[in-house]
C-alpha cells in the first residue's frame, strides 16, 4: 500500500491464538516497525492514520489489531504535532464488518478456563477499552464508513468526533441473530437515537444505508465516496476538520426509513418483547410484518436481554455502559446461544440455529438477570 513520504509505519503483531492461514510475519529490526497484514498505522502531515487491512475478511477486527491501535491513539493524543486521526478500511467493500467472532467461537466453544487472558475475556475487555479511548479522544477522529460497518466496526467509528457516511455505507448491529447483544458502547449510543430507532436497531439488527444512517445519528456527515480523497487531502494540508468536511458534504437524499419512523416509534416504545410483537401485528403494514417475522427468528434470550439493556442504558456514561456490556458479554460466553448462533451463521452456514431456550416464554427473569451479574473475575476497568 502507498504511504505518505516520511510516514512512520507500525503494524500490529499477530498473536498465535488469532492467527489465520495466510498471514505473514515479517521480522523487523526495530520494535516500532512490526509487520502483519492486519493493520497499518502511520503518522504524516500532522495526521495519524489507521487502515484496517483485512479486506478478504471485510476488515473484521482482531485482538492484535486492537493492540496495535490503542497505543497509537495514546501516542497521538499526547503528541502536539498530531492534529487529527483518520481511520478507514482497506479495499472497496467494508470499513469493518465487526469483531472476529469466529475466533472467539473457536476459543470458547468447548468451554473455557478461568484465566483472565482467555480470548473470550481478553478480546472484549481490550475492545471495550479501545471504544472508550476513542470516545474520550481529545482531537478530531475522522472515521470513513465507506462500506460495510457492523458490530465492532461501529465501535471504531461511532465514538469518534466525525463519522463520515457515504452511499456505500451499510450500517448494522446484527448481534441478536448470533445470540449476542449490541455491544462496543451500543448501550450508550443506541439509547440516544431518536424515535426509538436505537431499540429497533438493537432488537432487529436492521441494516441502514447511507442516507438512513443520518436518521439514527443526526451528527454524522454524508460525503460521496469519490470526495473522500479530497477530504483527506484537505485535512493533511492543515484545514480544520469541520471546514474540510463542510467543503465536501452533500445531501444524501430522503433515504428509505422516513415512512416507517412512526411505526418504529409506536411499536418499539413498549416495555416487553411480547408487547412489541403484538404492536407490530396490529400495525398490519408490510414493514411491520417483515420486522415481526425477523424478530421471531432471533435468539429469544438475546431479545429479552437487549430490551433490558436498552432500559438500563438510559443516561449512562460511556464507562458505565461498557462496564454493563462486559457483564453481558461474559454472561453470553457462559451460555449457549452465542456459540450456536456462530455455528449456524458463520461455521455450518445452515442459518437454522437451535436456540436454548427455544421460545420467548421460556426465557424467565432469572435468565435475563444472570447476564447482568458481575463476572467472577470482576468488572471491566479502564486502567
Amino acid at each position: 500500500m502507498n504511504r505518505p513520504a516520511g510516514a512512520d509505519i507500525i503494524r500490529a503483531p499477530l498473536s498465535a491464538e488469532f492467527q489465520e492461514e495466510g498471514n505473514l510475519h515479517v521480522p523487523s529490526p526495530s520494535p516500532f516497525r512490526r509487520m502483519t497484514a492486519d493493520i497499518q498505522i502511520a503518522t504524516a502531515d500532522g495526521v495519524g492514520s489507521v487502515v484496517l487491512d483485512r479486506p478478504k475478511a471485510l476488515n473484521a477486527l482482531t485482538l492484535p489489531m486492537i493492540r496495535g491501535m490503542a497505543p497509537a491513539l495514546a501516542a497521538w493524543a499526547a503528541d502536539p504535532a498530531v492534529r487529527a486521526v483518520i481511520v478507514r478500511g482497506a479495499g472497496d467493500r467494508a470499513f469493518c464488518a465487526g469483531g472476529d467472532v469466529r475466533a472467539i467461537w473457536e476459543a470458547g466453544r468447548n468451554g473455557r478456563d478461568a484465566a483472565p487472558d482467555h480470548p473470550t475475556r481478553a478480546f472484549f475487555r481490550e475492545e471495550y477499552r479501545l471504544n472508550r479511548q476513542i470516545h474520550r479522544f481529545p482531537k478530531p477522529y475522522v472515521a470513513l464508513l465507506d462500506g460495510i460497518t457492523m458490530g465492532g466496526g461501529v465501535g471504531l467509528s461511532v465514538h469518534g468526533s466525525h463519522r463520515i457516511v457515504t452511499e456505500k455505507t451499510l450500517f448494522a448491529m446484527p448481534e441478536t441473530a448470533i445470540g449476542l447483544f449490541p455491544d462496543v458502547g451500543a448501550t450508550w449510543f443506541l439509547t440516544r437515537c431518536p424515535d426509538r430507532i436505537g431499540t429497533w436497531l438493537a432488537l432487529t439488527g436492521a441494516r441502514l444505508k447511507g442516507a438512513d444512517v443520518l436518521a439514527a445519528d443526526p451528527a454524522a456527515h454524508f460525503v460521496p465516496s469519490d470526495r473522500l480523497p479530497a477530504l483527506e487531502a484537505a485535512i493533511r494540508a492543515g484545514a480544520p476538520v469541520d471546514e474540510a468536511v463542510a467543503a465536501v458534504r452533500a445531501d444524501p437524499g430522503p433515504g428509505t426509513l422516513g415512512p416507517h419512523r412512526d411505526t418504529i416509534r409506536r411499536c418499539f416504545a413498549h416495555a416487553t418483547v411480547e408487547d412489541i410483537l403484538d404492536a407490530l401485528a396490529r400495525d398490519g403494514s408490510d414493514f411491520a410484518r417483515e420486522t415481526r417475522d425477523g424478530l421471531l427468528h432471533r435468539s429469544p434470550t438475546s431479545l429479552r436481554v437487549v430490551l433490558e439493556q436498552m432500559k438500563r442504558g438510559q443516561g449512562l456514561s460511556i464507562e458505565d455502559a461498557l462496564v454493563l456490556e462486559y457483564r453481558l458479554v461474559q454472561g453470553c460466553m457462559d451460555g449457549h446461544d452465542f456459540f450456536e448462533g456462530i455455528r449456524a451463521v458463520l461455521v455450518d452456514k445452515d442459518h437454522a440455529p437451535k436456540w436454548r431456550p427455544a421460545r420467548l416464554d421460556e426465557v424467565g427473569p432469572d435468565i435475563v438477570e444472570r447476564h447482568f451479574a458481575v463476572p467472577a473475575e470482576g468488572d471491566l476497568d479502564f486502567e
